[in-house]
């Protein structure tokens, strides 16, 4: 059990958490991720003890991830980000957002003084850390093939199962 959370705490179906990753990050030039410094950057959207969604982007911008939000999330959800810039438009675009500051050295934050951090992305950023543990064997992967692998890690994730059980879980969709 994490400092700050509950067991078995429920969370409300409508919230989100998002934040930007470069997929197998690697030593080389600072900054964000570019399809032309061969590292693509990648938008993970997942929703708390939900399903995710992963899409290679050619660019961070605002009108790129628009579209992609929008028909992943409803409208009027709770989005939780950084304080990256392109996600600033949020509640212009019909959601409720909460930022945390990593800059600061903010992970989560408590906001009603329940001992319950409300405020926070670490869905995500575990997400991500499983993300490149998967790819890390999976050397050198075109960016061609890049979707296809994160298409079948954003299933893997969905079906929420392993060994056998993922297997039928796999054939029932690819028959459905």
């Amino acid at each position: 059990m994490w400092p700050g959370t509950r067991g078995s705490q429920r969370q409300l179906p409508n919230r989100a958490a998002r934040a930007p990753s470069q997929a197998g990050r690697l030593a080389g030039a600072p900054g964000r991720g570019t399809l032309e410094k061969d590292k693509p950057p990648i938008l993970g959207l997942i929703q708390r003890g939900g399903q995710v969604v992963l899409r290679m982007l050619a660019n961070m911008q605002q009108a790129t991830i628009k579209p992609i939000i929008e028909a992943a999330v409803a409208k009027d959800t709770l989005v939780h980000t950084d304080e990256y810039s392109i996600y600033a438009r949020l509640p212009a675009w019909g959601y409720q957002h909460k930022t945390v500051c990593h800059g600061r050295s903010e992970y989560a934050r408590d906001e009603d003084g329940d001992g319950f951090c409300e405020v926070q992305v670490n869905t995500v950023e575990g997400f991500w850390s499983l993300l490149r543990s998967w790819l890390r064997p999976h050397r050198g992967i075109s960016q061609d093939k890049l979707p296809l692998y994160l298409g079948f890690f954003q299933i893997v994730h969905n079906a929420r199962r392993r060994g056998k059980a993922l297997l039928g879980a796999l054939i029932t969709g690819l028959v459905a």
